[in-house]
């Protein structure tokens, strides 16, 4: 019996993966609004029924497929500082900035995280899940920087929020943009000067 529970569990999380791989794709293709649920599951070789057991509708699959996109994002900016080999908390967030416009420079990680994920899901659920992958890590270069004294002791609180709003505003500007190779080297100058500007000691 439970071997058999051990391996409908397998293929629920299998089919389940299946459909957020294929709409992944063609969010990130073609966008939300013209996909449609009968091309996800098709392109899944699933049936609308296994789309509905597993999601609520296609505003829930896109849900997930946004949480696997943060996941993977957050797993890039933490390897980019790793890479990087940084030690002081403000050089740090520079580098997780770069790493984060680095991503939404990418066409199809922009439509899914900016362009698509703030209309789909409605601000807050947005900010929620991305706050969820994502702060954790900012909250800990406040710490460490406060801690060192690279930056003034503080609520860490209002800062981690204001400067993850300013970097959202930053890669939304960078998405939009008609050149974004332009762009890029625009949002990062000013991503470096304000966080050196709201964390000078």
């Amino acid at each position: 019996m439970t071997s058999n529970r051990a391996s409908n569990a397998v293929r629920s999380a299998v089919t389940r993966q299946a459909l957020v791989t294929a709409a992944r794709r063609l969010f990130a293709e073609r966008g939300y609004g013209d996909v449609g649920t009968e091309e996800i599951v098709h392109a899944a070789g699933l049936t609308r029924g296994a789309l509905y057991h597993h999601f609520h509708d296609k505003a829930d699959l896109f849900a997930a497929v946004f949480e696997e996109v943060e996941i993977e994002t957050n797993a890039r900016i933490a390897g980019a500082l790793e890479a990087a080999g940084v030690t002081d908390p403000v050089n740090g967030m520079k580098v997780g900035a770069a790493a984060f416009l680095d991503v939404c420079a990418e066409p199809e990680m922009a439509r899914i995280i900016l362009l698509d994920a703030p209309s789909v899901l409605g601000w807050e659920r947005w900010t929620e899940i991305s706050n969820e992958h994502n702060m954790g890590l900012v909250y800990g270069l406040i710490g460490r920087g406060i801690e060192v004294g690279r930056i003034p002791a503080q609520p860490i609180p209002p800062l981690a929020h204001s400067l993850l709003g300013a970097l959202r505003e930053a890669a939304l500007y960078l998405a939009r943009a008609a050149d974004r190779d332009v762009a890029r080297l625009e949002v990062g100058a000013v991503m470096d000067r304000f966080i050196e500007s709201t964390t000078a000691a």
